[in-house]
């Protein structure tokens, strides 16, 4: 089942053209669109007990678990740029030696999330207000999942690898599997056995550890070069690793938190504004899912370039990814301001959140606009594992950010907060476009 590609020099000189760009970026986008369909499904089959009960610890549980796996998300993008490097310097062993301290890493962190379960669930059911029914059946779910941790971390630093070396077909094959794999359990343990929410989480950590599994076996070669060469866990490797990995949770954190500060926000606007930028956040999880791939495609090919010291090639890499991300974002866009309404309808059925959240439809049809920058950049940063550029770009634009929340709803309502969070996504585009000639400094 592994990609057969042309030897770590020719992948380095081989022409970066539209098509190679595409055979990256397509299959994670396609990757994407099965994610929000396993979350439907786990609720369907829940939801076919009959209670309400079930369905809201399940939710519960899964949004506990996903923030605290969340935090390890820098494995991906760290481990991606590393990667593409040693790619495209044409040293596999390398390649390899990078997947290797990564997957160390997310074991090592997600074994940490199992032993301090008790704390950790104790401390988020306690900001969770919920019933004793649900509170119950979420802990079910939760000390069953949470066996899973290892293996999900791990995932990212497999996911990196394979966007490195331009194996996102694996990629889509992995979350293929794990994906229908989960269904089909879920189905069966629920619905079968009647395990119920048991069942979910029984399900969801056969599938990680399942896709893990066939993650291992795609970089096996990789790893097998690993352990053979000198100083694998040296310390000035980890050292690089650690900074790299350091400055993304820094950013990723800045950048969290701004959403997280807008939504607090919007509840002081009053529960039908709050559920209608609820609604409206959806839409920039399309624009996420649908342009991830392009982005993804910029840390590859960027960071072959600068392993191969490629200024040139590096160049040519950001002009074609992102102009197909551009293109993306132009069709987002459109999509959006044609469709957005009939997507709204599909989101709710309350007639005065349809009509606030059309209201506020237009800064969604911009965003994918104003956001495309950004998001084309923070791929060619990665890539070029320029990690403080891109934290210093965040802290600049979250400070900008944090004075616009302050002062334009009480101006402007909840126009003011869109504005603030549009503003955020242009500044983060415009201070790392100020910065792309140290990019380009990186391959020379």
């Amino acid at each position: 089942m592994a990609e057969r590609l042309p030897g770590p020099l020719g992948r380095a000189q081989a022409e970066i053209s539209h098509r190679r760009v595409l055979a990256i970026a397509l299959p994670v986008v396609l990757s994407n669109a099965t994610i929000p369909i396993l979350g439907a499904v786990d609720t369907g089959v829940i939801g076919q007990l009959g209670a309400a009960a079930p369905i809201g610890a399940v939710g519960l549980g899964a949004v506990i678990l996903t923030s605290a796996y969340w935090i390890f998300g820098f494995l991906r993008m760290g481990t991606s740029g590393l990667v593409a490097q040693a790619h495209g310097a044409g040293d596999d062993g390398e390649s390899g030696a990078h997947l290797m301290r990564a997957l160390a890493i997310g074991l090592a962190a997600g074994l940490a999330l199992v032993l301090l379960q008790a704390p950790l669930f104790a401390a988020a059911l306690r900001l969770a207000p919920a019933s004793d029914q649900v509170e119950a059946l979420a802990r079910q779910y939760l000390v069953l999942r949470i066996w899973g941790a290892p293996a999900t971390i791990a995932l990212y630093a497999l996911t990196g690898w394979l966007i490195a070396t331009e194996r996102t077909r694996l990629v889509l094959a992995l979350q293929l599997l794990m994906n229908g794999l989960n269904i089909v359990l879920d189905l069966w343990f629920v619905l079968g056995l009647g395990w119920g929410v048991r069942g979910v989480a029984g399900a969801t950590l056969i599938a990680e550890w399942s896709g893990l599994a066939l993650g291992l076996w795609f970089a096996r070669h990789a790893l097998r070069a690993a352990m053979q060469r000198a100083g694998l866990f040296a310390r000035d490797r980890i050292e690089e690793l650690a900074r790299l990995n350091g400055d993304i949770l820094i950013r990723s954190i800045l950048l969290q938190g701004a959403f997280t500060s807008f939504m607090f926000l919007a509840a002081g606007q009053g529960d039908v504004t709050l559920a209608a930028n609820q609604v409206l956040l959806q839409f920039l999880s399309i624009v996420a899912y649908g342009l991830d791939g392009f982005a993804f495609a910029a840390e590859s090919l960027v960071g072959q370039a600068v392993g191969a010291r490629r200024p040139d090639r590096l160049r040519q890499a950001a002009r074609l990814a992102s102009a197909w991300g551009a293109a993306g974002a132009g069709l987002l866009a459109a999509a959006f301001l044609l469709g957005g309404p009939a997507i709204i309808d599909l989101l709710t059925t309350a007639p005065e959140v349809r009509s606030q959240a059309r209201e506020f439809l237009p800064w969604l049809v911009a965003a994918p606009l104003i956001g495309i920058a950004s998001w084309m950049l923070d791929g060619i940063f990665i890539g070029a594992t320029r990690t403080r550029e891109m934290r210093n770009a965040m802290l600049a634009s979250v400070g900008v950010y944090a004075v616009l929340v302050v002062a334009l709803p009480p101006v402007l309502g909840n126009h003011g907060l869109w504005a603030a969070l549009m503003a955020l996504n242009a500044l983060r585009g415009l201070t790392m476009w100020r910065l792309y000639p140290r990019a380009e400094a990186a391959a020379a």
